[in-house]
């Protein structure tokens, strides 16, 4: 799928990284070759945007399937597929065959598993899946208990100028935990960790990466405790980043009152408390990114008695309308917004794109930031319905999705 004729886009709010401005957007060749004032050239397919917003293509970074129907809903053009896979990311040959797999209408960026089999053992051949595609190191669902492999990994990651993304959780503790320890999984019974869990992961890759000289990226990081680790880490000058998914800055552990499996993730819904540190640390930029985190699971794996359940929620469909609600509430701006969901996760990928800047990626959507829409699972596009927002109201939707300057159906 090559770009034909050059397009403009006019009539638009074009949010670029430096604030919302008016003008035209013109994509040539695949690329964006004009931002701001100018016209239409005479020969352009001109599309009138309207008042909408023009935005980046989203980059889902840590995503567990390829779904692509559910991310051209959400405005997603790209996402990195973390390498928990069947079989796991740890050869050449597979992240090569992944980082083929969506083409041409979405990018998929794959990452490569740290350890054979993500067994958190055996370091695997991180350089040659660097070369078959790899963009980035990731240990998987799992932490890496012992801090030496760990420590290789770093220093092989730091080496080959690659990010590494850890899960943040001490498997000591959490062991077979499916919540947060406190007043609600006591009143149900459930198998829960404390949250210093995550804080003392934090601790030892933050210890190891400086050590390493490495880039490291907490996939989630959803406590107060280790939100303070990540910030000092920061204001050392330490090559630190986090993310975090929507369910962790609009949900707390009351939404599994009900032993609803929909709100069974990894890691598991925390306190309010926790919830509204994280809205926090969005807000004063120690999280740099937010991921749907979409892992679509069937009822085979939801349909069950909580503690059997398996973690994940369908995420793409919402990430950007749940991201919305931050800008809303005045914790961010409309350009920050996109950076968390573009433009940050592009530079962990060292792509250009996430953002609508001359020479980069062509990929941008049309949006309507104040549109109405209630989630319905029964209706959604991915291939799974395990939404924790069904029934929700929602506000922005995406009226119209490119791809490298190519409408994408």
């Amino acid at each position: 799928m090559k770009q034909g004729r050059p397009i403009s886009i006019v009539n638009g709010r074009v949010v670029t990284p430096d604030g919302i401005v008016e003008g035209v957007v013109r994509i040539v060749e695949s690329a964006i070759a004009q931002v701001g004032a100018g016209n239409a050239q005479s020969d352009d397919e001109v599309i009138d945007a309207r008042g909408a917003l023009v935005v980046p293509g989203l980059v889902d970074f840590g995503v567990f399937a390829v779904d692509k129907p559910a991310f051209h809903f959400g405005g997603i053009t790209r996402a990195a597929l973390m390498p928990d896979q069947s079989p796991p990311l740890d050869l050449p040959s597979r992240v090569n065959y992944i980082a083929k797999s969506g083409k041409p209408d979405f990018w998929v960026h794959p990452l490569a598993a740290a350890t054979r089999a993500l067994e958190g053992r055996e370091l695997a051949e991180v350089a040659l899946m660097r070369e078959a595609g790899g963009r980035g190191i990731a240990t998987g669902r799992q932490w890496i208990a012992d801090s030496g492999v760990m420590l290789r990994v770093l220093r092989y990651a730091a080496m080959l100028d690659l990010v590494v993304v850890s899960h943040a959780e001490d498997s000591g503790l959490v062991g077979s935990a499916v919540a947060t320890a406190g007043e609600m999984a006591t009143r149900l019974g459930l198998p829960s960790a404390p949250p210093q869990a995550e804080a003392l992961a934090v601790a030892r890759d933050i210890a190891l990466a400086e050590m390493a000289g490495a880039h490291i990226h907490f996939r989630q990081v959803t406590t107060s405790a280790a939100l303070d680790l990540v910030r000092a880490a920061k204001a050392e000058g330490l090559r630190v980043s986090a993310g975090v998914t929507p369910a962790h800055f609009m949900l707390s552990d009351l939404a599994i009152g009900d032993f609803r499996t929909f709100g069974r993730l990894s890691p598991p819904l925390r306190s309010e408390q926790d919830r509204h540190a994280v809205i926090a640390a969005i807000a004063d930029g120690t999280i740099d990114v937010i991921s749907s985190g979409h892992d679509p699971r069937g009822p085979e794996d939801k349909r069950l008695p909580f503690s059997d359940a398996e973690p994940g929620m369908a995420g793409a469909e919402t990430l950007f309308s749940t991201t919305l609600t931050l800008v809303r509430d005045e914790v961010i701006d409309m350009a920050r917004a996109f950076d968390l969901l573009a433009g940050a996760p592009a530079r962990l990928l060292g792509v250009e794109a996430g953002a609508i800047r001359e020479g980069y990626e062509g990929d941008f959507a049309l949006v309507d930031p104040e549109k109405p829409w209630v989630v319905d699972r029964r209706k959604m596009a991915a291939t799974a319905d395990n939404t924790p927002f069904d029934g929700q109201p929602m506000q922005g939707r995406v009226l119209g999705l490119w791809k490298g300057g190519v409408r994408v159906d």
